[in-house]
This record gives C-alpha cells, sequence and structure tokens, in this order.
C-alpha cells in the first residue's frame, strides 16, 4: 500500500490531494471531507438599465440643468400606461408644491413614449417649442439605441432654451 492510500475489501480510495488536484483554485478538501472554497466578493451594481458611469452621467446633467436654469429638472424612465399624458402628469403632480418650477421628462423606452412636462413657472422659461426641439433630438438618440446619450442632449437643449436663472 502507497502513502495516503487507504484500502477496504480490495477498493482503493482516492487521497484527498488527488481530489485538491481536480477542484478549481481556492478550493480545499478539509480532513472532514467537507469543500471549502474561497470566492471574490463582489458588490451588487445597479440593477437598472444604466451603467454606474451612464447614471453619473445623468445626474451630472440633471444637475447641471437645474443649477443654470433654477428650474428642477427629473427624470422618469419607465411605464407610463395607455393613458402616457395622464401617467406623466400624475408624477409631476407628486413632485409637491416645487411642481410649479418643476420640467419632468418622462420616458417608456417600451412603449415608445416621451412625455415633457412643465410646471407654470417653469412653461415661463421652456415653452412647448423648445420642450419639442429637446424631444425630436432624444428620439432620434433612442431610436440608435443612445437612451442615456439622447436624455443628456435633451436636458443640455432645455436647459439651452430656459436659460440661465432670473437674477432677482
Amino acid at each position: 500500500m502507497g502513502a495516503g492510500e487507504l484500502t477496504h475489501g480490495g477498493a482503493t480510495a482516492v487521497s484527498a490531494a488527488d481530489d485538491e488536484r481536480d477542484l478549481p483554485t481556492g478550493t480545499v478538501v478539509l480532513p472532514t471531507g467537507r469543500i471549502s472554497a474561497a470566492r471574490m466578493y463582489e458588490p451588487a451594481g445597479p440593477t437598472g438599465p444604466f451603467s454606474a458611469v451612464q447614471l453619473a452621467r445623468l445626474d451630472e446633467a440633471l444637475t447641471l440643468a437645474s443649477r443654470e436654469t433654477g428650474l428642477d429638472f427629473s427624470v422618469y424612465l419607465g411605464e407610463l400606461g395607455a393613458d402616457s399624458r395622464a401617467a406623466a402628469e400624475r408624477l409631476h403632480a407628486s413632485i409637491g408644491p416645487d411642481a410649479t418650477r418643476a420640467v419632468l421628462v418622462a420616458v417608456s423606452p417600451g412603449e415608445r413614449v416621451v412625455e415633457v412636462l412643465t410646471g407654470d413657472q417653469a412653461f415661463q422659461r421652456l415653452p412647448d417649442r423648445g420642450a419639442k426641439l429637446a424631444v425630436m433630438s432624444m428620439v432620434a438618440s433612442f431610436k440608435e439605441g443612445d437612451l442615456i446619450g439622447g436624455l443628456v442632449s435633451g436636458l443640455r437643449m432645455m436647459t439651452d432654451q430656459a436659460g440661465p436663472a432670473p437674477q432677482h
């Protein structure tokens, strides 16, 4: 009998060393026979449609748009349902008292719908014509599969249309 081998009734059992050669790196067989494996911890990333870098781009575009114009810009991405305008209006109203100076861009890629809503104060600075131009630009990017690029571009266009925050 060779070292590391056990015999029982004529059958040869394979040693733990032989078992470990077939295991992936970072895995061992303990004396009890239990297998222990070391695995690299990887934190869960964003579960939405955007990578962390894309989310940072969108956040920066929203922040700059709000800072430069004094209006509150928001983006909603998701289903709006059969009456997309009514759903977008409910979302805009949910902003609360600040809705009067808010601009909501609601996008439902699956339904191929883009709605832009402005509160009363925001409308004075971003009329429908300016919003429509931004939507046309966004839709062109969306058709090319560039969701984040379309949103960022649309926000920049609306920022330019609204102009700088009025000085009091």
